[in-house]
């Protein structure tokens, strides 16, 4: 991997002085090497490694004049970016945690949810910012053993950057009256990320932010696409897109933000967590509301956190493992909706719900498909935070679909296949009892109540009839 010379170093100096536009007010930072830190680059004798040269970003301002350069260079611990650009690039911060161990399995989930075609235009970035040597050396060969074809093809970098090339962790203003190492703990992953992210700066033309500890929807990347291009098509201004609504998780950017993000960062490392400061940087960018992406793509699987091994139970309430597999279809309702919640947005993807003023007993909601379909699993959830929860349905599949005298689609025949349970019904592999097409699905009231009901998801699994 490298000669006898040893590794290589490649990277830029800073000079003294850094200067960045902020809102209406002009800051200048002044950006110096701290007495007692030293800028060895000397790589440990026990750990192989190279000195890798990131691409430059060719259309951020920031770097076409080296205007407000970082000082860091980054040692490549597996595998070997390619030069080309790519659709987009995943980035991941990872350090080692006193409970459990969430890479690996972070990894499988996204790399098995991508197709081979999916994968070559994707490049995941993998930051090993723990400074225990052996736990680096003890990661990366595990990663090379699982990972090894993704390595080889480009699709999966891990680097790391030497601990003399962080700014002061320690003795750090405590904002919010947080304690001392909770303080550290924070600013060095803020350092971390803007290391990763400006690493990432010119591998693709997207960049998500993900942490060490998720696993990802199926589909994943088809659906970023699809909203990035409906978002670009609205011909709006957007710094960051969220297909997470939890902490650093799932954030989309555009590259060409990515220079300005990194140092964004590192300046303010230890002002704030970095979610806080990312909703800062986006707004800085002109975007004063965050663009939530329901449902969400990615899901915390962690239970201890990185920050001395605490119990996290973190979950996202907006998450679909299986992601929006709905067939088209129309619905039809004779309960009276609230507003614009119409009863179609409980079947569509996103966050719309049906609200319905008290139903009566007999009263029906149905799903009426385009194309007759095997059924093979029925998720149903109502309510909101325990509230106008549907108290009393049953489930049922129907076949041969006709007009009524309203004008109205429904089935001549329905059988039933389960009733609701405090607001809520699941059912799998469906197909291996009911395997002929059904062309309805209805949600029956079996007994009327007081309170309104919420609709919100109806989610259906199904495949094609053989």
């Amino acid at each position: 991997m490298f000669g006898a010379e040893g590794p290589r170093l490649l990277r830029a100096y800073a000079p003294p002085s850094w200067a960045m536009l902020l809102c209406q007010h002009i800051l200048t930072i002044n950006v110096f090497v701290l007495p007692g830190l030293k800028r060895s680059h000397e790589p440990s004798p026990y750990e192989l490694s190279w000195q890798a040269e990131r691409l430059v970003s060719k259309e951020s301002w920031v770097e076409q004049g080296d205007y407000l350069p970082l000082n860091v260079s980054y040692q490549l611990l597996a595998g070997a970016p390619s030069t080309q650009q790519r659709y987009l690039s995943v980035g991941l911060s990872s350090v080692k945690r006193q409970k459990g161990s969430y890479l690996v399995p972070t990894l499988q989930s996204l790399f098995s949810h991508l197709s081979p075609e999916e994968c070559s235009s994707i490049v995941v970035v993998v930051l090993l910012a723990d400074f225990d040597v052996t736990w680096r050396i003890t990661t990366v060969t595990e990663i090379k053993t699982k990972f090894a074809l993704q390595l080889e093809q480009g699709q999966l970098v891990v680097l790391h950057v030497t601990q003399d090339l962080y700014p002061p962790l320690t003795g750090l203003k405590r904002n919010f009256n947080d304690a001392s190492e909770r303080v550290s703990f924070r600013s060095k992953q803020n350092v971390d990320y803007s290391f990763l992210i400006h690493y990432s700066a010119n591998l693709a033309q997207y960049y998500l932010q993900l942490e060490d500890d998720v696993f990802a929807a199926k589909n994943f990347l088809t659906t970023i696409k699809r909203h990035v291009e409906e978002q670009e098509a609205k011909k709006t201004t957007w710094a960051m897109l969220e297909f997470s609504a939890l902490g650093y998780i799932g954030k989309l950017y555009r590259s060409a933000h990515l220079p300005l993000l990194a140092r964004f960062l590192f300046l303010f490392y230890q002002e704030m967590p970095c979610d806080w400061l990312m909703s800062h940087f986006r707004v800085l960018l002109t975007q004063k509301e965050p663009i939530l992406i329901k449902p969400s793509l990615f899901q915390h699987m962690g239970t201890f956190s990185s920050f001395h091994g605490m119990y996290n139970k973190l979950k996202d309430s907006d998450f679909e493992e299986g992601l929006y597999t709905n067939p088209s279809a129309e619905v039809y309702t004779d309960m009276s909706p609230y507003k614009k919640h119409f009863p179609k947005m409980a079947w569509e993807a996103g966050e719309g719900f049906f609200w319905g003023r008290s139903p009566e007993k007999g009263n029906y909601l149905t799903v009426v498909f385009a194309q007759p379909t095997v059924v093979t699993g029925i998720f149903i959830e109502t309510g909101s935070g325990g509230k106008d929860l549907l108290e009393s349905a049953q489930v049922e599949l129907g076949h041969d679909v006709f007009t009524t005298y309203s004008e109205d689609k429904s089935c001549k025949e329905f059988q039933s296949v389960g009733m609701l349970n405090n607001g809520r019904f699941e059912i799998k592999e469906l197909d291996k009892k009911y395997m002929s097409a059904s062309s309805c699905l209805r949600i029956q009231i079996t007994a009327g109540q007081k309170d309104w009901v919420i609709i919100n998801k109806i989610r259906i699994t199904h495949r094609a009839e053989i």
